[in-house]
């Protein structure tokens, strides 16, 4: 009788094992798994972040007032008026 219940405890710590060897698989796996997501992502926010700095420096390059101003005479036809064309209204 004490060996069937010895054989029995033996049979489901063996069982246990497995299981649990296989828990500790499946939990490494899955851990690569997210690390190698983790540096997709990243590689993604460091791609994020160039173009981020690239598209500021574009807009202040858009920006400048020279350049503005340069359109504005070109493409609009605008002109700068004279001082006596100015009107100051006061409050």
């Amino acid at each position: 009788m004490l060996r069937l219940i010895l054989k029995s405890m033996l049979a489901v710590l063996i069982v246990a094992l497995f299981c649990s060897a296989l828990g500790l698989i499946w939990v490494r796996h899955h851990n690569r798994q997210l690390f190698i997501e983790l540096q997709q992502l990243q590689r993604q926010q460091d791609n994020l972040n160039q173009e981020w700095t690239q598209l500021q420096l574009e807009q202040s390059t858009w920006a400048q007032q020279h350049r503005i101003e340069t359109i504005a005479r070109e493409q609009l036809q605008m002109i700068s008026p004279e001082p006596q064309d100015i009107i100051v209204i006061r409050p």
